[in-house]
């Protein structure tokens, strides 16, 4: 028998208002689908989600495309249409209420600055986000072998920058231990790590780097944080969105415990849009989005992939989706019918109606629920009304905005920097002394040396301004003592 607490109502039934469909909790770590044409309820799905998960003590992580989630942070107010919903459904016990939320922001505009560090990235997601060559991806691989054999911190893009320039500089003689290094690759990630820098995405290479554990989290009110990533601007670029979140749970795959047989998820994460996770994406790295999907659920995380059309994630993906929520769909075209078609033979079918004709007739905040039972098989599909959310569904003011960062248990972490000694400056130092016509002693630098190492922004024209006085004052001297010997030798 299950227990009340691994069981939470979300959907009510169509047919018979007061009748529930349950989510076991238990038995819902084989991953989701969530989709449905655009207008149809997925919003409103996932908010109802995060939710009954926030109250159930399972923590949420949601990437925000609309900026939609963020009214999870305040109570619903009296609107006539969910008042209608409500009477329709016939809710007993459904009353507003605001649930703990933090909010984070890629590119620093308004909330915390999420950020990582180059080296946490691994190199295949690094090699997507510049969109290398296999040339190029291979120089790159090579790249993070040296820091790591000179144990070289890579922090930020300015410390890629500098291995990549060091390689440049010291090609013929790297090429005999390490081999393929051309110039011409070396030049082609310089340009993009340029390119990726103007993104503004140098912002993000730095620390300190997001914690996991801060997005497990309860608050003082007994449920559990829902973090919301705000990707309105991140969208831009579905490259960029992409790697990031891809890089987001290959980190809770590699640091997350293996656990077994819980009775809820340690997280559950949210991919709006997930489409774009797999556009123009190479075959090597949607195997690796598919081994890290399988092998996640002996972590306990749970994945919710949300798009518009099914079909749009890859089929290796898709089948190891057991549950589903399906919104409404739209046949314009004979593309969009045969996929309706797809759609309706994945369900286990249900005799009461017809699946194929319902996906194009529902309407808004109905969809198609199958879940797993208490024995780990799929539920005959049900045709299901979806409740209001308790949280309400309207834009964030300023004041309200300002009033969630106040009340977040990481305010004042995250808005600080931390600039530790990494490969940058390891390799501007080596790079001066080999210039200097001294020998430097890294364990006792004289305090006149270690100036010429104090400003990191001033150090080209303090070594090149230093060179060019010593060899005019040198010149100058050497004049004057030999004009002064021949004027003693001439009188």
């Amino acid at each position: 028998m299950i227990e009340k607490q691994n069981i939470i109502t979300i959907w009510w039934d169509l047919f018979t208002p007061w009748e529930n469909v349950d989510l076991f909790l238990k038995r819902a770590n084989r991953h989701w689908l969530i989709s449905g044409a655009t207008w149809t309820g997925k919003t409103v799905t996932l908010q109802i989600l995060a939710e009954e998960f926030s109250k159930a003590g399972v923590p949420v992580f949601a990437s925000d495309v609309k900026w939609d989630l963020a009214w999870l942070a305040f109570a619903w107010k009296d609107h006539p249409k969910i008042q209608e919903r409500l009477e329709h459904i016939w809710i007993k016990d459904w009353k507003p209420k605001w649930f703990p939320t933090v909010f984070w922001d890629l590119f620093w505009e308004k909330w915390h600055k999420l950020r990582t560090t180059v080296s946490e990235m691994w190199p295949i997601l690094l090699s997507r986000l510049l969109d290398l060559s296999e040339t190029q991806d291979g120089l790159l691989h090579i790249a993070f072998k040296i820091a790591d054999d000179n144990n070289w911190l890579v922090l930020d893009l300015d410390d890629l920058e500098a291995i990549i320039s060091y390689m440049d500089e010291n090609s013929k003689t790297l090429r005999k231990e390490y081999w393929n290094i051309w110039t011409s690759s070396i030049w082609a990630i310089r340009r993009d790590l340029l390119v990726l820098k103007k993104a503004g995405w140098d912002m993000f290479f730095w620390e300190p780097a997001l914690r996991l554990d801060d997005l497990m989290k309860r608050d003082f009110s007994g449920n559990w944080v829902i973090s919301i990533m705000d990707s309105r601007k991140l969208m831009a670029d579905s490259r960029l969105y992409s790697t990031f979140l891809l890089w987001l749970i290959s980190e809770l795959f590699e640091q997350l415990p293996e656990v077994w047989d819980l009775d809820k998820p340690k997280l559950v994460f949210f991919f709006d849009e997930a489409h774009l996770l797999f556009r123009n994406a190479p075959k090597v790295l949607i195997e690796k989005v598919e081994q890290v999907v399988r092998l996640i659920r002996s972590k306990w995380v749970w994945i919710y992939f949300v798009t518009q059309n099914p079909t749009d994630i890859p089929e290796t993906i898709r089948s190891q989706l057991w549950n589903r929520i399906q919104h409404a769909l739209r046949a314009f075209t004979p593309k969009d019918q045969k996929s309706i078609k797809i759609v309706a033979e994945t369900f286990r079918q249900n005799p009461q109606f017809d699946i194929k004709k319902s996906l194009t007739e529902m309407s808004v905040w109905v969809g198609l629920i199958s879940c797993l039972d208490e024995k780990w098989r799929p539920q005959i599909v049900e045709q299901t009304l979806i409740r209001p959310p308790q949280s309400r569904m309207w834009p964030l003011t300023d004041i309200e905005r300002k009033e969630i960062i106040s009340r977040s248990p990481f305010l004042g972490f995250y808005e600080k920097t931390i600039d530790r000694e990494s490969a940058d400056e390891i390799l501007e130092k080596l790079s001066l002394s080999q210039s200097l016509p001294w020998k430097i002693d890294k364990d006792n630098i004289p305090l006149w040396q270690e100036l010429l190492f104090w400003n990191k922004k001033k150090k080209w024209f303090i070594e090149l301004v230093s060179s060019s006085v010593m060899k005019k004052t040198a010149n100058k001297v050497a004049t004057k003592i030999v004009r002064w010997i021949l004027g003693g030798l001439l009188k």
